[in-house]
């Protein structure tokens, strides 16, 4: 898909109402695309289209809980009804849950694979069923660096990631034999979008973005970009990048960095909070592209020096342990 060709793009977006979803509608409209805006918050997805239409892009809003494998085929039925075709689909909504495994409710703990893994799964169905009869498209599934790199406290989510970048690898191997299908997995670092704020929680203290936090509009980029030119894993972040080859050179180490990272800087340091499932059950909270976390923690500033910390945190330790390995 060229630029020329992005104006005449038919694209499909879940989790639209919010965060990368949003970012990523509005990435498309600047091109002239056509999107099919989905999630469970349908006055959010209409904030969503109108930015979009101002944006000087078009398109229609599907309210669609992708936990439900009906309202994905409905979802594919409009677009097509609308349309005549679909050119790229988008799995994006996702939700998350912070707590030891053992303190998780059990259906809490379902309803993050449910939404994030089956939600894509029933995406996937519908796309490529749709791409085979039409002999086209491209399928782009957002996953996460944590699909390469476990986490404590987020058991759920780090399941459903691996999970979706698993998925996408078999895809690209069951569709050897339609060369003008691809699949593409994008791995965001830890993204400024309000999951956070919105996360199941059960530790009992506030959770926050993890520095370095990078631009939902960044992924955004990312995703138009794969569209354009389809690529198997897509990173989001140098940090997400680093952690996933120190896991791979040396995963006992890369454990134990990741294990301290989460302690020291996934939770806010303020008074603690009762537990509570979020947005698992029910949608809540404003339409919003951003968090707020990048101005929280470099005062409005890029996150270039949280980046260059990160760097070194991940650079120094690998270094030192190829030292010692040699020696």
């Amino acid at each position: 898909m060229k630029r020329s060709e992005l104006h005449d793009a038919i694209v499909v977006i879940t989790g639209a109402s919010s965060g990368i979803g949003r970012a990523t509608a509005h990435a498309f409209a600047r091109g002239g695309a056509s999107v099919v805006l989905a999630s469970r918050r349908e006055s959010a997805l209409q904030e969503t289209l109108q930015e979009c239409e101002r944006l000087g892009g078009r398109g229609i809003v599907v309210p669609t809980d992708v936990c439900e494998a009906d309202q994905v085929e409905r979802l594919c039925e409009k677009a097509v009804e609308r349309y005549g075709r679909v050119d790229v689909w988008i799995n994006n909504a996702a939700v998350t849950l912070f707590g030891r495994l053992e303190e998780t409710p059990r259906d809490a703990f379902e309803k993050v694979i449910q939404t994030n893994l089956m939600g894509c799964v029933n995406g996937a169905r519908e796309a490529i069923r749709q791409f085979r009869e039409q002999g086209h498209g491209r399928l782009i599934n957002v996953s996460s660096m944590v699909a390469h790199s476990g986490q404590p406290f987020t058991s759920a989510y780090v399941t459903s990631k691996w999970g979706i970048r698993g998925l996408s690898e078999c895809l690209r191997m069951e569709l050897a034999d339609a060369p003008d299908i691809h699949v593409s997995t994008i791995l965001p670092a830890s993204i400024d979008t309000p999951l956070f704020q919105r996360a199941a929680n059960y530790v009992g203290q506030p959770v926050k973005a993890m520095t370095p936090v990078y631009p939902p509009e960044k992924v955004a980029a990312a995703i138009v970009h794969v569209a354009r030119h389809p690529m198997r894993e897509h990173f989001v972040g140098n940090s997400g990048r680093m952690m996933a080859a120190l896991r791979t050179v040396a995963p006992p180490l890369g454990e134990k960095m990741m294990e301290r990272k989460v302690n020291s800087d996934h939770f806010a340091q303020d008074l603690p909070i009762e537990p509570g499932s979020g947005n698992l059950f029910h949608s809540d909270g404003e339409g919003a592209v951003r968090g707020g976390w990048i101005e929280r923690e470099h005062g409005g500033t890029s996150s270039g020096m949280g980046l260059a910390l990160g760097l070194a945190a991940v650079a120094l330790p690998l270094a030192l342990y190829a030292y010692h390995r040699q020696a």
